[in-house]
């Protein structure tokens, strides 16, 4: 148990939220403020402002006299965040076109190149942060940091579907393919052609989302944390 000394309220919101997000807490399932509490050795009341920090965010519901609940995962919800991904993202190419630099460009292409696949598959967690990595580099790339906000929201909220895709240790090559083909597109500044490989390479991320299944679900909550 830690001191609750040494675990605020900002943190113990920023571990719950990497808990729900790394697919630790398992979605659907009831936790309870005493049970949190006694976990991170504080009082209920930093708990509950972080779990009503959460519920705003839509990360949890909590519900009246049946408890706190992580948000389950909802298919469809999922699907129409996908769409609104490859909104952001095309746009993002546009605008990435016209002004991010060729040697910040060249940078990302150096990264993805499938030459440089490690000879070990990255942990899934480390996966998942590289693949974010490139689509928030390439929105921020834009200036726009409106825009960079939006897409990072639309990722945390699928960010447990795509943990999921990175399970399989077969999506690392074409991943590295698929961004580094993107980057050379930008870099013969041929942009319509760019997004059209984009929106290829996020529509078979959302093929993926479609195809996980109640069975595939079980399966992770076997290596779910759980609470003391």
């Amino acid at each position: 148990m830690q001191e609750s000394s040494r675990v605020s309220p900002p943190e113990i919101y920023r571990q719950l939220k990497e808990m729900i997000l790394g697919f630790a807490l398992y979605p659907g399932a009831r936790v309870t403020e005493t049970e949190l509490a006694d976990h991170f050795g504080v009082s209920r009341t930093p708990v509950r402002e972080a779990l009503q920090r959460l519920a705003a965010e839509g990360y949890v519901s909590i519900r009246a006299k049946q408890g706190c609940f992580i948000r389950d995962i909802d298919i469809e919800e999922i699907n129409q965040y996908y769409e609104v991904r490859i909104a952001l993202e095309l746009r993002a190419l546009e605008l990435v076109g016209r002004v991010m630099p060729v040697r910040e460009l060249n940078r990302l292409a150096a990264i993805w190149n499938p030459e440089r696949i490690p000879g070990r598959a990255p942990a899934v967690a480390t996966m998942v942060a590289r693949d974010e990595g490139f689509h928030l580099a390439l929105a921020a790339g834009t200036g726009n940091a409106v825009l960079a906000g939006y897409l990072k929201d639309v990722n945390d909220h699928i960010h447990i579907v795509r943990r999921l895709d990175f399970t399989d240790d077969g999506r690392i090559e074409p991943t590295y393919r698929e961004h580094h083909e993107v980057l050379q597109r930008l870099l013969k500044r041929d942009v319509e052609g760019a997004k059209e490989l984009l929106e290829q390479h996020i529509r078979r991320s959302a093929d993926v989302a479609k195809a996980i299944t109640l069975t595939q679900l079980a399966s992770q909550r076997a290596r779910a944390w759980k609470l003391p």
